[in-house]
């Protein structure tokens, strides 16, 4: 999580699970259609009681008796909740609308205190079964799960429990069945639909991994062609896939359990209304208790007194603007993991909608992140099989992209040659890397490295043409082994295809300054971010230099990063909003980034931001509609106005601010919408 949303979060009440932002019982466990129900058969029974009086009169004893039941039907659920809230030393909505229906009662008012609760409860079961939707848009992705898995015991497939699987085990997984847990393909190929976790609409070829042994010690580094999700659905043949990870750790249970946290992690929006409510609801009381002695002043009863102060408590609560900001943000965030985006929580959604800047990543980013090598220099004396067995034997032990590239590209072009040994691998952040092969360091990285290791430096025809190929976009490692020089290896990372439509989008959108930040030389940067349409780009960056960056981009707003979420985690983690691309597989990145893009999709990045400027007017027009209720309901009921329309009008209010959010969760990003990146 950013430092910003870190900072949004401090000081936030904790919230009991099951309850939402008005206090209310969320009635998941199964009340919603039966408070529903309770006052449907409230507005009947109030509906045959003013029919009758109409005939039989106010006073008739089967009049009351009606509207009695009326009130009892209504007030059900409500009297359960302001007990459950009273015992918490908690006074919310539903304790102020019994305290007006109690009032109308004592004053004889029974069919406008049944008209309060039959229409509050009303409001109330019609409100979550509203909010329910957004929260079983959420809620359907856990049940993507299949409850069993068939798992190879020797030539035997048992049916197991999923929360019984272990790492290691092998899940046999036949056509149109639905993968159990996270793994890996042993066996077979296929076609997996990973929708619901990345969000891809085509699904993604996927074949057995080439070394079982090196997929087991290190999963998370195991290609996309080779890794799958539990929850995704096999669509062509039967394949066998061991497990890396159990149940409770999979990427599916993950995603769930973040967007349901993320319910709980106020806006900026909605920490203001809650600071405003904390002064709101006490100058309500107050003002409800002056107008209980207006009778002193005005010539009229204490009862037209005291119902005058009741029917202002109910056109006062602030149900609507309790409810508005939770509403959009939950729906908002709803609609996002449907698209494979996950969004930690209301203040990264509402961020993304006022960045000033974006900020990219290159490798895996704005290119594809399966760097080829191009280019084996060899040095006097070496052959191409010594210099490649080493740097191949090293890069082995790394999970870093551009050492998996060594990796495959090596290992072909050695053509099944045997390899050294290589141990004691250590990362050289930034510069490259250290290890020991056949009793000797070995030294792999770029250039600069090499000059704070070595005095003389690289061999001055060495240097030379790997600053050749540098200036043609080539990323660069030399190797040295012991004392020797071995010679150099090219690489080059092709830029995403869609990378180019993204940026223009995002400047249709109205987001002016994009820069890109390497840690590959400057000309490798400057060509990539030519490609794309970047104007600025930064090369030869430590991970503390981009966070340098990111830090002065932001003296002049929000500033976005979007990377892997693994060496630019630092960068993540300081940026306003910190994305991560292509998280589905990454542990680093679910944890640090406060977007994850679970699909290694760069187009996501458009809608999502769009998503959020729609979730920020929403917000808006449910924060004026209101306010703006209750600006109207208080002065109306003051002079006069019946209690039972002002809480017709006070539900009516809280049930469109909660209808309007749910818009969201049809949200599609418009083409061609070009709006102010400050909206």
């Amino acid at each position: 999580m950013s430092a910003h949303a870190h900072a949004a979060h401090e000081g936030e009440p904790h919230q009991e699970p099951g309850q939402d932002k008005r206090g209310h019982d969320t009635h998941a466990h199964g009340t919603g259609n039966l408070e529903l129900w309770f006052s449907l058969a409230s507005g009947v029974l109030l509906l045959v009681g003013w029919i009758v009086a109409r005939s039989m009169g106010e006073d008739a004893l089967i009049v009351r008796v009606l509207y009695a039941v009326a009130c009892l039907a209504g007030a059900w659920f409500t009297v359960r909740e302001a007990i459950e809230n009273l015992r918490k030393k908690r006074l919310q909505i539903d304790t102020l609308m019994l305290v007006a229906a109690a009032g109308a009662i004592a004053l004889g008012h029974w069919g406008e205190a049944g008209l309060l609760l039959f229409l509050f409860s009303l409001g109330h079961a019609l409100e979550n079964y509203a909010m329910g939707r957004a929260r079983r848009a959420i809620e359907a992705l856990a049940q993507l799960r299949p409850e069993t898995a068939l798992v190879r015991r020797g030539q035997e497939l048992v049916e197991t429990q999923v929360e019984a699987l272990q790492v290691g085990d092998i899940v046999v997984v036949k056509p149109d069945e639905r993968i159990a847990a996270d793994g890996f393909v042993v066996v077979g190929h296929t076609s997996i639909d990973q929708s619901a976790i990345t969000g891809e609409s085509v699904p993604v070829d996927k074949r057995p991994v080439t070394d079982i042994a090196v997929a087991r010690a290190n999963p998370d580094a195991v290609g996309p062609e080779h890794r799958v999700f539990a929850g995704t659905l096999n669509r062509a043949q039967v394949v066998e896939i061991e497990v890396s990870r159990r149940a409770d750790q999979s990427t599916l249970s993950r995603v769930v359990e973040m967007v349901r946290s993320a319910e709980n992690q106020k806006s900026p929006t909605q920490l203001f209304t809650d600071r405003f409510q904390r002064f709101f609801v006490p100058a309500v009381l107050a003002l409800a208790f002056v107008l209980l002695f207006a009778w002193m002043v005005v010539d009229e009863p204490f009862s037209a007194s005291f119902y005058r102060a009741m029917a202002v408590l109910v056109a006062a609560s602030p149900c609507a603007l309790a409810i508005s900001t939770p509403s959009a943000v939950l729906s908002g965030v709803a609609r996002a993991a449907r698209s494979g985006v996950l969004i930690k929580g209301g203040a990264p959604l509402e961020r993304l909608g006022v960045l000033h800047a974006l900020a990219f990543d290159k490798t895996g980013t704005l290119t594809e992140g399966q760097p080829r090598v191009t280019d084996v220099l060899t040095a006097e004396n070496i052959n191409e099989e010594t210099l490649l067995g080493v740097a191949v034997a090293v890069e082995k032990l790394s999970d870093h992209p551009l050492a998996a590239a060594v990796f495959r590209d090596g290992s072909e072009r050695l053509g099944g040659a045997a390899l050294p040994i290589a141990t004691q691998l250590q990362s050289l952040t930034g510069k490259g890397l250290r290890a020991e092969v056949d009793g000797q360091t070995v030294y792999i990285g770029k250039r600069a490295l090499f000059t704070e290791i070595d005095t003389a430096g690289l061999p001055p025809d060495l240097d030379a043409r790997m600053r050749a190929l540098e200036s043609e976009g080539r990323t660069t490692f030399a190797v040295k082994h012991g004392d020797r020089y071995l010679g150099a290896i090219g690489l080059m990372d092709t830029p995403r295809a869609a990378a180019t439509v993204v940026i223009a989008q995002l400047r249709m959108l109205g987001i002016r300054q994009m820069v890109m930040l390497s840690g590959d030389n400057q000309q490798v940067a400057d060509a990539v971010a030519k490609s794309v349409g970047i104007d600025r780009a930064h090369g030869n960056l430590m991970p503390e230099d981009k966070v340098t960056t990111i830090r002065e981009l932001q003296a002049a707003g929000d500033v976005a990063m979007i990377g892997d979420g693994v060496n630019d985690a630092p960068a993540l983690a300081m940026a306003s909003v910190g994305i991560a691309m292509g998280a589905a597989g990454s542990d680093v990145a679910l944890e640090t980034a406060d977007v994850a893009l679970m699909g290694d999709d760069l187009s996501k990045l458009p809608f999502v931001i769009g998503l959020s400027r729609q979730t920020r007017r929403i917000i808006r027009q449910n924060l004026w509609t209101s306010l703006g209720m209750v600006v109207i309901l208080i002065p109306a009921t003051i002079f006069g106005l019946k209690m039972g329309i002002a809480v017709l009008f006070h539900e009516g209010s809280t049930l469109l601010v909660v209808a309007n959010a749910l818009r969201l969760l049809a949200y599609k990003a418009p083409s061609g919408e070009v709006r102010s990146s400050a909206e």
